[in-house]
């Protein structure tokens, strides 16, 4: 047919259009971005994978593969813990890599394992408590944990179901703490190491789930209780997921789905 390759895919319901593009020849402006992932105009997505190889970019990387991640917006983000479980499911049912290997993205390089029911393991490196911080949703004051998981998080406990609150509007947050956007994440503790957990995702609005806001969010409810390791399984829109904090370092757990493929039509790239 001759139009560009892409698939769809989801992990917890955290949707993605990838892109194969292993040399790294094609103009991802952040228009043509934005265009793919409008649920009207395009495909619809909460962001875009490009599968480019890492020499292909001049990327600094002990994998062959990086994962090109934009937001819905277009802008570029550093990390996304629910793409690159799909991304990396994607590598192992095309025979582009085999074993547990490496991906890499903008926060550094991520070891991964796919396992036989194709869910996946992801090393996710270190989540860090950078502060406290205070963000504005809907008129409504929100306090937080701060937390560096290769991206910006601020994590709110929320007295109340997290299923009522209202993430419509693009929050107030404090720029200069946050420079270049946040992801926030609002929970719920459940009890018996379970957390229920919404989120508003930095360029995207809210989405079903955000793997490294899940990371985030085990971490600051580990330092609320005083401790900066364990593991919990927190309860998103789009499913469950497990992680895990030891020093230094975090490992997210959960699904990945491919849905389908097919061609984009060039006029409408073109156009886009």
């Amino acid at each position: 047919m001759g139009g560009i390759a892409f698939l769809k895919g989801h992990g917890t319901q955290n949707d993605f259009v990838l892109l194969p593009d292993p040399d790294g020849r094609l103009d991802l402006t952040e228009a043509r971005v934005a265009a793919l992932c409008d649920r009207q105009r395009g495909l619809g997505a909460d962001g875009v994978l490009r599968v480019v190889r890492s020499k292909a970019l001049g990327v600094s990387s002990e994998g062959e593969w990086f994962m090109d991640y934009r937001n819905a917006d277009g802008s570029i983000a550093e990390m996304c813990g629910n793409g690159v479980r799909v991304f990396a499911r994607y590598l192992v049912d095309e025979g582009l890599v085999t074993g547990d290997f490496i991906v890499g993205t903008r926060a550094g390089d991520r070891p991964v394992q796919v396992h036989p029911d194709r869910s996946v393991t992801v090393q996710m490196g270190p989540a860090t408590i950078i502060g406290a911080s205070v963000t504005m949703v809907a008129g409504r004051p929100f306090s937080g944990v701060a937390v560096n998981v290769g991206n910006p998080h601020l994590v709110s406990v929320v007295d109340d179901d997290v299923d009522t609150l209202d993430l419509r509007d693009q929050p107030d947050f404090d720029q200069d703490f946050f420079p270049d956007g946040v992801n926030l994440e609002f929970i719920n503790p459940l009890g018996g190491d379970v957390l229920k957990m919404r989120v508003h995702e930095r360029g995207v609005g809210e989405t079903r789930a955000c793997g490294t806001g899940t990371v985030a969010a085990v971490a600051a409810h580990l330092h609320n209780a005083g401790t900066d390791t364990g593991a919990a399984t927190v309860e998103i829109p789009g499913g469950v997921v497990q992680v895990t904090i030891s020093k230094g370092a975090s490992t997210l757990t959960g699904p990945a789905e491919i849905v389908a493929r097919g061609e984009l039509d060039e006029k409408w790239w073109a156009n886009a």
